[in-house]
């Protein structure tokens, strides 16, 4: 129960926003639970299927994937962010909802493979330093600044 514990406090916690952890909190606390039991499927099977519900219903939106990947702690740490299939998803469902012009949703593209790829102002040392020292929130504010439209 302790994992699941962690991600309910994240959640409900009034003082830092949740929406950029979830994703990794959740995945965290899954493979937790599953070394817990020692990788048997069986044992653990049931209680997967009850927090799947859960995210599903409640927490699994386009919104908590933009956060995830946009977090650049996580981008940049976990190399597969930047090809799930699901995020990804969520992220361009968020552009396509949030950004009517088909001019501005072309420049956030055009932005994300200068993030993608660490290009430009986010290759800089000090800034490469900062992804896990700053929050996301912060970082983008202090280094976004090249990518005005994804910022």
């Amino acid at each position: 129960m302790g994992p699941l514990v962690r991600v309910l406090r994240l959640v409900d916690n009034e003082n830092k926003p949740a929406m950029r952890y979830i994703y990794e909190v959740m995945d965290r606390a899954k493979e937790t639970i599953k070394r817990s039991f020692n990788e048997n499927e069986e044992k653990y099977k049931k209680i997967f299927t009850i927090i799947d519900e859960r995210w599903n219903c409640q927490l699994h939106r386009p919104l908590h994937a933009v956060g995830f990947y946009l977090n650049p702690e996580f981008f940049y740490m976990i190399k597969s962010v930047g090809f799930d299939a699901e995020v990804l998803d969520g992220l361009y469902q968020c552009v396509t909802r949030f950004v009517p012009s088909v001019e501005v949703q072309d420049k956030i593209i055009h932005e994300l493979s200068l993030y993608k790829n660490a290009e430009g102002l986010f290759g800089i040392l000090m800034v490469v330093r900062s992804r896990t020292t700053t929050s996301p929130a912060e970082w983008w504010s202090l280094f976004g600044n090249s990518t005005p439209n994804l910022q």
